[in-house]
C-alpha cells in the first residue's frame, strides 16, 4: 500500500446521518467540507479575477490538466513558478488528470493499458497520455490535489466494456501512485458505470491502494439524477470514512444536497459560471432566466435574500439589459451572483450538518430545484 501525502491531512469533524462535515489541510490553505470548487479550466474562472474569488470566499478551485498541457504547456507554467503564481491564486488548487477531455474533446486515436493516444483539438498534434505522464504534468503545474488518470466510459456502455475499464482504471491508479514524486496529494477515482457490482469492485480496489482522497467518476454523463443517486447508494458504503469524498462534475443544487445526504463532500461543476454567461441565475426562489420579457421593467434585485455585490446594487431590469446587449459586465455580475449562491449553499450545508438539521435544508433546496 502506498504512503499518503504528508502535506495533506483530513479530519472528519461531525456528521448528521451520512452527511459529513470535515476539513482538510494543504500547503496553500485549509478547506472546510462539504465544499464546492469553482472551475477554472484554463487557469481562470471565467469572468472572475482571483480577487473576486477571494471576496466570494472560494476555498479551492479546479483547473484542467488537458487544456493547460495543450496550451500554454505545463513546462512553461513550471518555469514561471507553477500554477499558483501563473494565475495569481494563493489558495488550494485541484487539477484533474486530463483523461476526460482526451475522451470527450480531443480526437481519441487509441486506448489500451499503456494509456491514451489522442489528437489535440487545437492543432491535431498527436499525444500519448499515460498514468505517469498525467502525474508528471500535474506535478509540474504544482497543484495541491492531483487526480489519477482513469477511463471514464460513455453512458450507456455494455457491462463487458465497463468491466474492462474498471480493470484498466485500477491498473492506472496503481501506476499513478508509483509515479508520484512530490508532495502533492493524489486522489483515486472509482468507475464502474451504472453496474452495482462493478461500482462496488472499483470502490474496494481503489480504496485499498492508499490514496489521500477518493473520487467518484463516470457520473453526470447523461444517466439522469435518479440513476446517479442509485449508483451513489451502492458505492458510498464501500468508500473509506477517513478520507474526503469527491463527486466529479456535479452539479445542480438538488444533485449536491442529495449527494451530501449520501456522504459526498467535494463538488465541482461549470453550471454556475456557464449558466451565468447564458443569462440564468440560481436564486433562493429557483432559477431566473434573464431573457424573459417580464424582467424588462423589474426594479427588484435578482434575489431578495442574497447579500452578494450584484443583488445589493443591481436590478433584474439592468441585468437583463446587459444580457440582451451582450455586455461583458453582465457575465461578470451574473457569475458573482451564481458563485455566491453556490458557496453560500455549501456554507449553509456545513452549518446544518453541525447543527443536526441538514434534513430541513435538503427539503428546502429540493422544493426550489426539484425539476
Amino acid at each position: 500500500m502506498a504512503m499518503q501525502c504528508s502535506s495533506f491531512n483530513y479530519d472528519l469533524l461531525c456528521n448528521d446521518g451520512d452527511a459529513r462535515r470535515g476539513r482538510f489541510q494543504t500547503v496553500h490553505g485549509t478547506v472546510e467540507t462539504p465544499v464546492f470548487m469553482p472551475v477554472g479550466t484554463q487557469a481562470t474562472v471565467k469572468a472572475m479575477s482571483p480577487q473576486m474569488l477571494m471576496q466570494l470566499k472560494s476555498q479551492i478551485i479546479l483547473s484542467n490538466t488537458y487544456h493547460l498541457h495543450m496550451r500554454p504547456g505545463a513546462d512553461l507554467i513550471a518555469d514561471l513558478g507553477g500554477l499558483h503564481a501563473f494565475m495569481a491564486w494563493n489558495g488550494p488548487i485541484l487539477t484533474d488528470s486530463g483523461g476526460y477531455q482526451a475522451f470527450s474533446l480531443a480526437k481519441l486515436m487509441k486506448i489500451n493499458d499503456e494509456g491514451l493516444q489522442f489528437a489535440s483539438h487545437l492543432d491535431g498534434s498527436r499525444h500519448l497520455l499515460t498514468p505517469e505522464k498525467a502525474v508528471q504534468i500535474q506535478e509540474d503545474l504544482g497543484s495541491d490535489i492531483m487526480m489519477c488518470l482513469d477511463e471514464c466510459v460513455a453512458y450507456p456502455s455494455t457491462r463487458q466494456y465497463v468491466e474492462t475499464s474498471v480493470k484498466r482504471t485500477t491498473l492506472w491508479a496503481d501506476r499513478c501512485l508509483q509515479a508520484r514524486q512530490g508532495s502533492n496529494a493524489l486522489f483515486g477515482i472509482i468507475q464502474g458505470g451504472i453496474y452495482p457490482e462493478l461500482r462496488i469492485r472499483s470502490a474496494q480496489e481503489i480504496s485499498s491502494l492508499g490514496f489521500d482522497g477518493i473520487a467518484i467518476g463516470g457520473l453526470s454523463v447523461g444517466e439522469g439524477h435518479d440513476l446517479m443517486m442509485d449508483v451513489l447508494d451502492v458505492t458510498m458504503p464501500h468508500v473509506p470514512s477517513g478520507k474526503p469524498r469527491y463527486l466529479m462534475g456535479v452539479g445542480t443544487p438538488k444533485d449536491i444536497v442529495e449527494a451530501v445526504l449520501r456522504g459526498v463532500e467535494m463538488f465541482d461543476c461549470v453550471l454556475p459560471t456557464r449558466n451565468a454567461r447564458n443569462g440564468m441565475l440560481f436564486t433562493n426562489k429557483g432559477r431566473v432566466t434573464l431573457k424573459q420579457a417580464r424582467y424588462k421593467h423589474d426594479s427588484s434585485p435578482p434575489d431578495e435574500e442574497c447579500t452578494c455585490y450584484t443583488c445589493r446594487n443591481f436590478s433584474l431590469a439592468y441585468l437583463r439589459h446587459l444580457y440582451i446587449s451582450r455586455e461583458i459586465l453582465g457575465s461578470i455580475l451574473n457569475t458573482i451572483h451564481n458563485l455566491h449562491f453556490y458557496l453560500e449553499l455549501m456554507s449553509d450545508i456545513r452549518h446544518s450538518i453541525q447543527e443536526k438539521c441538514f434534513g430541513d435544508l435538503r427539503k428546502k433546496v429540493k422544493e426550489m430545484y426539484d425539476d
